[in-house]
């Protein structure tokens, strides 16, 4: 069991180590400050992983941080996607968003009780990295698939069909004002033709 464990958390080191050799500007500022300190980036990254943690769990403004480590990597991320021209990762990264925006309104709704929970905004951060983990099946993968897609298929024609009820509806209020204010303006301009008359 404890070899096992070992292999696994050697494995992650191996991954995170990969990736933090990769070329951008995160591995960049990594890369000086392993020079100036001597300390392998490894070593940074999980160092300032138990910062946040620990942050998260005490520290003043734990909301912003955790909503701000939800929403930079991912967008950032997103952007990239967008400019590929691969499928997947467009793919990927919408369904995070679509998880992320379910959650926020279950958090919306919930959020009266979700205050009384322990350490809530480390472990909504902990949620949020798993959602986004570079890994087949991530959260955000896991919940849209099992819990997400199957209401929605359920529930697709309903939804279609409010929604276009609801366009329909808009498009008659739209023009109900538009009649209500062509007839204002023309109401304006007798007045004020009858008035240059007058002073006539």
């Amino acid at each position: 069991m404890a070899s096992t464990t070992s292999g696994t958390a050697d494995g992650w080191k191996a991954k995170l180590n990969k990736a933090l050799q990769e070329k951008n500007f995160f591995t960049d500022l990594l890369q000086k400050i392993e020079d100036k300190t001597g300390v392998r980036r490894l070593y940074i990254v999980i160092a300032l992983a138990a910062f946040l943690g620990i942050y998260l769990m005490v520290g003043y403004g734990a909301q912003f941080v955790c909503n701000f480590v939800g929403f930079l990597y991912p967008a950032y991320a997103s952007v990239k996607a967008i400019e590929s021209y691969q499928k997947d990762d467009d793919t990927q990264w919408l369904t995070y968003w679509v998880v992320y925006s379910f959650f926020a309104l279950v958090e919306f709704f919930a959020d009266i009780f979700l205050f009384w929970i322990p350490f809530y905004w480390f472990l909504k951060c902990v949620f949020l990295v798993w959602c986004m983990a570079p890994i087949a099946s991530n959260g955000s993968q896991m919940i849209y698939h099992r819990l997400i897609k199957p209401i929605v298929l359920k529930y697709q024609n309903k939804i279609d069909d409010a929604i276009d009820k609801a366009a329909d509806r808009l498009q008659e209020v739209g023009d109900f004002a538009e009649d209500i204010g062509r007839g204002a303006a023309n109401d304006a301009i007798r007045k004020r033709m009858a008035d240059a008359t007058k002073d006539e």
